[in-house]
């Protein structure tokens, strides 16, 4: 689809100014929040607000509310997508001000990381104990084992494993798992559990689950269990774990639905609260997955946590 000259225009004006092309810059590395955006920029909220609905508007940015916070991506791929690309591809890396912007962002994603790992350096050892606070474990577990099929499966990778419930779980179904995880406290506790459990073709790595480093279509199995909702782009990664899974086979994804528990944003790091079945659908897509109908796991108390399993297959080659 093409643009018409009037909107062209519309689209240009919304970028042709040096605060909102900085937020444009910024955004093409980073999903924000609109504080972020502040502290990065140097500018009040309003301010920003305005330049975000503008850009909103020309279909340069996409906004998405997650409870309290709103944040903001740069547009799917689109014509307006493609104009925002071609102009931030003329910037000079060397300017000042985008130099000490990257800068800044670079600070705040140094703090939601510190954040991150501090939270779970304090509670690696319990880390299955708060897991299980949502919804009963063995009811997930269930689901994730109908979701996964019989198996046997030649490599099962699990990004961010965590203390190594997946690899616990479905580990005995492959022939080889592999457990990603940036946390060395969790490392080290799955890998004491995979060897109490004789899991001896278990492997556990320090790895991004936005960049894996492993082979594409190299898992016929791949996991994503509870970790989207710490993540600042949870849409890069599945798109990584689904690049990781080979034809015909699965991704599971098990985490929150919606929901309005703001304080899990301050006491447990959780950056989003819960995603919707269309948003999930829709990055599988992207990502050349087909989705199941996803499954829901009410909780058992009233103003709980459902946990949703969500899972994309890949169609098997055809002989040309």
């Amino acid at each position: 689809m093409m643009l018409t000259a009037s909107r062209t225009v519309e689209v240009l004006r919304a970028a042709g100014e040096a605060s909102r092309l900085r937020i444009l810059a910024l955004l093409a590395a980073d999903e924000l929040s609109v504080l972020e955006l502040c502290r990065i920029l140097d500018q009040s909220q309003p301010r920003v607000s305005r330049h975000l609905k503008l850009l909103a508007d020309a279909g340069l940015v996409e906004r998405f509310p997650d409870g309290a916070w709103v944040f903001y991506r740069l547009a799917g791929a689109s014509p307006e997508r493609t104009l925002a690309d071609q102009a931030l591809g003329a910037l000079d890396a060397a300017d000042a001000t985008l130099a000490n912007d990257a800068q800044r962002l670079a600070a705040v994603r140094g703090e939601r990381a510190a954040a991150a790992a501090a939270y779970f350096a304090r509670n690696a050892e319990r880390w299955n104990q708060m897991s299980s606070l949502h919804v009963a474990e063995a009811d997930v577990e269930r689901a994730i084992l109908a979701a996964a099929g019989p198996g046997p499966f030649k490599t099962f990778v699990d990004l961010g494993a965590g203390a190594g419930r997946m690899l616990l779980l479905l580990g005995q179904r492959a022939d080889r798992a592999v457990g990603l995880d940036l946390s060395q406290q969790m490392l080290n506790i799955a890998r004491a559990e995979a060897d109490k459990a004789g899991l001896t073709h278990c492997e556990l790595r320090h790895g991004d689950i936005f960049d894996t480093r492993l082979a594409d279509g190299c898992a016929d199995l791949v996991t994503v269990h509870q970790v989207l909702h710490y993540l600042t782009d949870p849409a890069a990664a599945v798109a990584e774990a689904a690049r990781l899974t080979a034809p015909g086979g699965r991704l599971i994804i098990a985490d929150f639905a919606p929901h309005h528990l703001e304080f899990l944003r301050e006491a447990h790091q959780h950056r989003r609260l819960g995603f919707t079945d269309e948003e999930v659908a829709g990055w599988l897509a992207a990502a050349g997955l087909k989705a199941r109908a996803p499954v829901g796991l009410a909780p058992a108390e009233a103003g709980g946590l459902t946990v949703k399993i969500w899972t994309g297959t890949r169609a098997t080659r055809t002989a040309a």
